[in-house]
């Protein structure tokens, strides 16, 4: 039956279709095993590529990097103390070793039982510390590795997602493959931040609203169809009161939220995607109010088994605080503090303080307005305009090996410039075409884009960071895997046109593995000439 519908395609078009690459793939996938092999091999080759960059001399620099010295101190204490201890302050006199140094040669004990005030939940940190817990607080490579693996399972997730959302494994891959490859993804799964954990659990939640979807669909359909087959009408459609992956949707993003608060920005956008999905099946079912029995019926349970469910697992996160005396405003009221009255006197001691402390992050949250040299303005994030360097270090010649007159080891969060804006110009593209189109597969791409995005613009006066971006990165190349889809067409096409757009494909692609080549030492520490360190820094505003 293909062999025939190619036919009378190729004679349509008067002329054969396909390319030579098409040909020669449907040889290899011939058989339903082959395609169910390659529905697997894809994503987990980009895993593995994946995997390389990521792991490859992870523990250097054996110094803690920008923000390590937070969040990896953090992870060692908290995972002995339950909460965020204190640790000793930088000696003043000259030549005497910082705390980072003392701790990157081993003495990681020196933290006190002192609570320190953390601006971040402690999910992230407990992670952080349990890969040291595993490798031990001396190693750079125990410091990292949960930052790693858990970007390499971010690269698998893309892939797996894409290639779900689009029914296509090549696109799948491809955006898989993007992902593995960019300098930004590259650097938050070397260097301890949080961005990249939460970056994980949002896409978590991300595939389970897709599956969620999927299995709305089904049951909606099974429905309609009940209801049609007993003659009755369908004014209003079904309350779909148990849905296992909005359940799973909440934790992922509870758990995101327990990372870092810019979780929430994605619950809420989510959970709006939700409801607005819900809406559109059961228009195209032909639910006669649809809208109201979307938003009046099914969106209230769908809220019960998504926000309470993430709640109660950022409380959860707060675990080892509530079991423990020390903790930052733990016994705020016994200080103090003044307790809640009226309908809230109830509430247990140990739950207003905490909520106290709550407030206390939100605060500091909201008015960190401290200049930092690499601070970038939301409203430029997308032309990437001020990236962050995470480190650097410049030697002179015969100095660590430098062989050239002088040299530089640096760390920098350029995402690779030919997937960045590649990106950026995919997403609007796909804007333009879900507009025009109505295909729910563009629209839940840039769900992601805008629950990562939007929400900072309220925030151009703060202190944030272009790496912050890296929480919305997948959608991003899922965009640019979806864009490049659409370039290059269908097999049934004519040979003429699908030849000269894989060509085309192929010479992008191209580019983007020798610009990644390129710029792998700038995203890894490795030390190089400084005229290569200077040949990346492409704008000004970059250096």
């Amino acid at each position: 039956m293909t062999s025939e519908l190619t036919d009378d395609r190729a004679a349509l078009v008067d002329g054969p279709v396909g390319s030579r690459l098409d040909d020669w793939w449907g040889r290899v996938l011939s058989t339903s095993r082959r395609v169910a092999v390659w529905r697997w091999t894809g994503p987990l080759a980009v895993t593995l590529l994946a995997a390389v960059l990521r792991l490859a001399g992870l523990g250097h620099p054996h110094s803690l990097v920008f923000d390590e010295t937070y969040y990896v101190k953090d992870g060692w204490s908290i995972v002995h103390l339950g909460y965020e201890g204190t640790w000793p302050a930088n000696p003043s006199g000259d030549g005497a070793p910082t705390t980072d140094q003392r701790f990157a040669d081993g003495e990681t004990d020196i933290y006190s039982r002192a609570a320190e005030f953390i601006a971040h939940p402690p999910l992230g940190k407990y992670l952080i510390g349990l890969g040291m817990l595993l490798f031990g607080a001396d190693s750079s490579f125990g410091w990292r590795i949960t930052v790693a693996v858990l970007g390499i399972a971010t690269v698998f997730l893309t892939a797996v997602i894409a290639r779900s959302l689009f029914r296509s494994t090549a696109v799948g891959t491809l955006a898989g493959f993007l992902l593995a490859v960019d300098g930004q993804a590259i650097v938050l799964s070397r260097v301890t931040l949080l961005d990249g954990i939460v970056t994980f659990f949002v896409l978590l939640g991300a595939g389970a609203l897709l599956l969620d979807r999927r299995w709305a669909q089904r049951r909606l359909d099974a429905w309609v169809g009940r209801r049609a087959a007993a003659g009755r009408d369908t004014l209003w459609g079904p309350v779909m009161v148990w849905r296992p992956w909005l359940v799973a949707m909440g934790i992922a993003l509870g758990l995101a939220s327990a990372t870092k608060w810019s979780g929430l920005y994605f619950l809420a956008f989510f959970a709006l995607y939700s409801v607005l999905s819900d809406m559109l099946m059961r228009r195209r079912a032909g639910v006669a109010f649809w809208s109201s029995s979307a938003f009046l019926q099914q969106a209230p349970v769908s809220f019960l088994l998504t926000v309470p469910i993430a709640a109660a697992t950022y409380l959860a996160s707060w675990t080892g605080w509530f079991r423990t005396s020390g903790g930052w405003d733990r016994d705020w009221i016994a200080s103090g503090g003044e307790r809640w009255t009226g309908v809230l006197a109830w509430v247990p001691d140990s739950l207003q303080n905490w909520w106290h402390y709550q407030s206390e992050i939100y605060g500091f949250n909201i008015g960190l307005h401290t200049p930092h040299s690499y601070q970038a303005n939301p409203l430029l994030w997308l032309l990437m305009q001020r990236p962050t360097s995470m480190y650097y270090q410049g030697t002179d010649a015969g100095q660590d090996g430098c062989w050239a007159d002088r040299c530089g080891e640096a760390i920098t969060g350029i995402a690779n410039p030919f997937v960045w804006y590649a990106s950026v110009i995919s997403v609007v593209a796909l804007l333009v075409l879900w507009v025009l189109r109505r295909r729910w597969e563009y629209g839940f791409v840039l769900i992601g884009v805008a629950g990562g995005y939007l929400p900072w613009l309220m925030y151009t006066d703060r202190t944030v960071f272009q790496f912050y971006t890296v929480a919305f990165e997948p959608y991003m190349v899922m965009a640019l895997a979806a864009a490049i889809g659409l370039v290059a067409g269908s097999r049934d096409d004519p040979r003429h046109r699908r030849t000269r757009a894989l060509v085309w494909i192929g010479v992008y692609l191209g580019v983007v593995v020798l610009a990644s080549a390129y710029w792998y030492p700038m995203w890894t520490g490795l030390q190089m000439p400084w005229d290569f360190v200077r040949s990346h820094y492409w704008l000004p505003s970059w250096l």
